[in-house]
């Protein structure tokens, strides 16, 4: 189909090139070859009659008519997607689409299995992907890689529609042997002691700080930080036999305690409670399938 000359089928493509910079990844993406995702950019060259994408060392960077063009791209598909290609009717009993949501290793834990519990005795056929948290959450969902985002209040996306999940505030955790650490944590033992702390590598290499890590930054307080690692579930079993001490959510502190020989202290620092959200595509909020999602998703958040 053309629209003013422009096969639309193109769009695709070029969506795909602009959020990826790179031949090879933006043809994996749509599912083309490299030879057909090339013969697609010269197409596109030719009809804006511009580089749009231009090599700089061994990256590929826009021109600014393709900054121009990367947002105008991304909503005229989602807007297409959430109209034209939506599905008019919902039957949750014989869905069988699969939805997308970003989530932590610490929502894993406590909010996907009342979630997926319930959508297995209602919607037996739907299938669920969970993909790690970015350093980039809004442009997952508007590239449309995630149906939902299960993040901190600070990292939403103010121009989509969100909702309030669940609240959770932090414990610090320690072996029950640690020798600096006996009757009380004061704020000296905190910083003193030496820190487990979860980090997020993503695709663009850089750490995505979990929420303690985001607030101890911003307020310039300094932790010698001795170990890092990538699931905050792991860090209460990390600190065993060690003077170390991680700041963990409280629910996945107290689970850890029925088997691990740990204690459990009330921060030193006032850490501010996390308010955990929903987030979804402002163009999807009237999608009955992602209406009837985000429901179920809500009410999973009072169970845990």
């Amino acid at each position: 189909m053309r629209f003013n000359k422009l096969d639309l089928n193109l769009l695709v493509a070029l969506n795909a090139l602009l959020a990826e910079r790179n031949i090879s990844r933006a043809a994996e993406k749509i599912f083309l070859s490299q030879p057909a995702t090339s013969s697609a950019l010269a197409r596109l060259r030719a009809y804006f009659n511009d580089e749009l994408l231009v090599p700089s060392g061994r990256q590929l960077i826009l021109t600014p008519r393709a900054k121009e063009l990367v947002e105008p791209v991304r909503e005229i598909l989602m807007r297409i997607d959430t109209t034209i290609a939506a599905q008019p009717l919902f039957d949750p009993a014989t869905e069988t689409r699969t939805f997308t949501l970003l989530v932590s290793d610490y929502t894993t834990a406590v909010l996907i299995p009342p979630l997926l519990e319930a959508l297995y005795r209602e919607a037996p056929g739907m299938r669920i992907r969970l993909r790690d948290q970015t350093d980039r959450p809004a442009e997952v969902l508007e590239q449309g890689e995630a149906d939902f985002l299960v993040i901190p209040s600070q990292y939403l996306a103010k121009e989509h529609p969100s909702a309030a999940l669940f609240e959770e505030d932090y414990l610090c955790v320690t072996w029950e042997g640690n020798t600096r650490v006996r009757d009380r944590l004061t704020f000296d033992d905190y910083l003193a002691c030496g820190h487990v702390i979860a980090t997020f590598i993503n695709t663009h290499t850089n750490p995505l700080a979990t929420f303690d890590g985001w607030f101890m930054e911003s307020f310039d307080v300094k932790r010698q930080v001795e170990v890092t690692v990538p699931s905050m579930s792991a860090l209460p079993a990390l600190v065993v036999g060690t003077d170390r001490i991680a700041t963990v959510h409280r629910r996945i502190a107290e689970r850890a305690r029925e088997t691990m020989p740990i204690k459990l202290w009330e921060p030193p620092p006032r850490i501010p409670r996390l308010v955990q959200m929903l987030q979804w595509h402002k163009h999807r909020t009237n999608d009955p399938a992602i209406a009837w999602i985000r429901d179920k998703i809500i009410n999973a958040a009072t169970l845990v």
